[in-house]
């Protein structure tokens, strides 16, 4: 029986999720540069699975690496962490 290697795992934030199960997520990491030693701000935007429908616009998700769901889908939805706040009018 072949064990599993640990997964990828990473935080970001809603910020579509007009689609059937999936919603696409915003992540933001800083990485030092080696040779100037100062840190930048990279983006990634990932498509991924949410099997429940359950995550609205700006909430913060934990999300985990997974096997190939479709041609652009690799991610799926751990947990959400918080909930966005509707603005108060």
């Amino acid at each position: 029986m072949a064990i599993r290697s640990k997964r990828k795992e990473m935080t970001g934030i809603v910020l579509n999720n007009t689609m059937d199960k999936t919603v696409k997520v915003l992540v933001e990491r800083l990485a030092k540069h080696k040779k100037y030693k100062k840190y930048i701000k990279y983006r990634a935007k990932y498509l991924v699975h949410d099997s429940h429908n359950i995550c609205q616009i700006g909430d913060k998700v934990r999300i985990i690496e997974s096997r190939p769901i479709s041609k652009m889908k690799r991610w799926r939805v751990l947990k959400v962490i918080s909930g966005c706040e509707a603005p108060k009018i």
